[in-house]
């Protein structure tokens, strides 16, 4: 990798440290998470970047996919994931995570999910296997007593996307592929349940899908605006209700089942147990390792 393209990762890397950093400071029990994520929204406005995907303020049993929507009341409460993407302008991106017990419940859940972004960190070379790594993921969280969620997984990241085609397992899958040089999401998962997430609520946190004809003129300028302005990752229903109003809900549901978006579900732990998250991007370049995801 040319040495100005890394500097690029490593500036969007600790940008992105550094809200996430901001949105653990200002979380509290209680909190609206709807106010939680527009200050964090406004808090990456004032560093001048934007959003891989909208933020994810799960709770409890809810692994991945909340996002406050207008007018939600939910607040935080028990096991707070804060999973947080950012994006520059030329589509450099990271993704990093952290879980805050607020309501001191398991601290040693909290740490077991970091525990297991650590020790997979340790292991990370070029030509270590996607099973490796998954093994020692699972065999971490496993020594503490919970169960790593297998159905969740960290990922491969290029300019503009978020998901690269392939997957960091969080168990042994036997995989023998091996880690080329690249920019990769590590996030572990623990939980005291039994390892699998299954869909629940809709999130409001779609993606574009298909550049299919849209008939209603409403729709199409939505259409159009989404394309340029999030291309290929993912955004909230409510960034699109705050720029069109309350009638886009209306076109974003045209565009749903006209198949030019896919509506993302929340994650939810299958036996409704609590989940931990722990999440770093790191770069790999020439045989050495590097956590861009540092607020240094």
């Amino acid at each position: 990798m040319e040495q100005e393209e890394m500097k690029k990762w490593e500036e969007v890397g600790k940008i992105g440290a550094r809200i996430l950093n901001y949105a653990k400071k200002i979380a509290k029990k209680d909190m609206l998470l709807l106010e939680l994520a527009e200050r964090v929204e406004k808090k990456a406005e004032e560093l001048k970047v934007g959003f891989a995907f909208p933020i994810n303020l799960s709770c409890d049993e809810i692994a991945a996919h909340f996002s406050p929507q207008t007018g939600d009341g939910e607040v935080a409460k028990g096991f707070l994931k804060i999973d947080i993407g950012i994006k520059n302008e030329e589509g450099y991106i990271s993704d990093n995570a952290l879980t805050l017990d607020l309501e001191n419940k398991n601290k040693k859940l909290l740490e077991s999910s970091r525990n297991a972004l650590n020790n997979a960190i340790k292991i990370i070379k070029k030509g270590v296997t996607l099973g490796e790594i998954g093994k020692t993921i699972q065999e971490t969280i496993t020594s503490d007593g919970f169960s790593s969620i297998r159905n969740l997984s960290g990922h491969k990241i290029e300019k503009w996307k978020l998901h690269s085609g392939l997957t960091i397992p969080n168990y042994d899958n036997h995989q023998n592929i091996e880690l080329e040089e690249g920019i990769y999401a590590i996030e572990p998962f623990a939980t005291t349940g039994n390892g699998l997430v299954q869909d629940g609520k809709e999130s409001g946190i779609y993606i574009l899908q298909a550049a299919n004809p849209v008939r209603n003129s409403n729709a199409r300028k939505i259409f159009e605006y989404i394309v340029e302005k999030h291309k290929t990752l993912p955004f909230s229903k409510r960034w699109i209700i705050k720029k069109f109003g309350t009638k886009a809900a209306f076109s974003l549901r045209l565009l749903e089942r006209n198949d030019n978006l896919h509506h993302f579900k929340q994650l939810v732990e299958k036996s409704r147990m609590p989940v931990s998250q722990a999440e770093h991007t790191l770069l790999l370049n020439n045989g050495k390792v590097k956590i861009l995801t540092l607020d240094e």
